[in-house]
């Protein structure tokens, strides 16, 4: 644990250093969302609350991406080299790559989305970035191909259910974990829409997965997560009320998806969903508005997602964000408990 807590102290030294030129940088290069993405002429909550944001840049999730990328590439030789052994649960290549894939692949995903939305280059047809449609169909193509690299290179079909036991899926672990990867992509990107929201819960969720992981041994998964965890430390003090930066897509994308395959790595699924259930809850949100228009022609609540219900409700941005830690503090320490009884 020693070696794991100086691990992620290094990773928000590297980041915290890095961070307040590359926010700069981004004011410098006003990469914040342009006019055609902020709803103008709605007078709803949250397009209210978006314009309130409109100048300040997006894109910090990119920064910790590149940064946990190349520290997570070079840490694993690095502690070979100075003779500190490297327990894992699974084939230790087959699950660095793994991770790599997911953590690489949807934060590149969501590096397209922004920049085309930045650059406003389907502005023709009334998108400010990557149509959901097809957004939605390569995340399930990646989902699918997490989940085949779990089941087939890593042997992973099972799932330990808390008080009754373990039940073996098989290959049909495939479409179940690609489902779990696609749901938490979008529900933390559809959470990234308060200061310090997505980010905070992110932050403690990953508390509880980074202690599952140590009580496996499993080192290379730990040690991600640590590096992940400093940089979003780092990241979470400039992005807290009132923000001078947001994570943007290839943050929440990559973030959201490599929370769910982390979980998935741990064997713990259920507490995974405990642990996560504010994303979950936000997610389905959405959901059910999108659904409730598109069948049956109408809005089914008031507004979408949560977070925009409670500040329309009066609640202001700091008391939503802060209560959610809170009660996201205590569904890590349920989740905890369900993975270790």
């Amino acid at each position: 644990m020693a070696l794991l807590l100086g691990i992620l102290i290094f990773s928000f030294t590297i980041h915290s250093l890095a961070i307040v030129p590359f926010i700069n940088y981004l004011y410098r290069l006003k990469f914040y969302k342009k006019k055609s993405a902020i709803a103008a002429d709605k007078k709803d909550a949250a397009s209210e609350h978006i314009r309130s944001k409109a100048k300040t840049p997006e894109g910090g999730g990119f920064l910790i991406l590149v940064l946990v990328s190349l520290l997570f590439a070079l840490s694993i030789p690095l502690l070979k080299l100075a003779g500190i052994e490297i327990t894992h649960v699974y084939p230790l290549n087959e699950e660095i790559n793994v991770i790599f894939f997911t953590f690489i692949t949807f934060g590149l995903l969501g590096l397209y989305d922004d920049v085309v939305g930045f650059f406003e280059l389907d502005r023709q047809h009334g998108y400010s970035g990557l149509r959901t449609s097809y957004k939605l169909i390569i995340q399930v193509v990646l989902g699918l191909t997490i989940g085949t690299l779990l089941n087939i290179n890593l042997g992973i079909d099972i799932i330990n259910i808390p008080f009754f036991g373990v039940v073996a899926f098989g290959h049909w672990f495939i479409p179940l974990a690609a489902f779990l990867v696609v749901v938490f992509a979008n529900s933390v990107n559809i959470t990234d829409g308060m200061d310090g929201l997505a980010g905070g819960l992110l932050m403690i969720s990953l508390f509880g997965l980074l202690l599952l992981s140590a009580s496996i041994l499993d080192v290379p998964l730990s040690i991600f997560i640590a590096l992940l965890l400093g940089g979003l430390i780092a990241f979470l003090y400039f992005n807290v009320f009132p923000a001078r930066i947001f994570m943007g897509d290839v943050g929440a994308l990559a973030f959201g998806a490599t929370f769910a395959t982390v979980g998935l790595l741990t064997g713990k699924v259920f507490a995974l969903l405990v642990i996560g259930l504010p994303f979950l809850i936000n997610g389905l949100s959405s959901v059910i508005q999108i659904m409730g228009v598109k069948i049956l022609g109408r809005r089914l609540l008031p507004i979408a997602p949560i977070h925009y219900w409670l500040l329309k409700k009066g609640w202001s941005e700091p008391k939503i964000v802060q209560r959610a830690w809170l009660t996201n503090i205590m569904l890590v320490v349920v989740g905890l408990w369900l993975a270790l009884s």
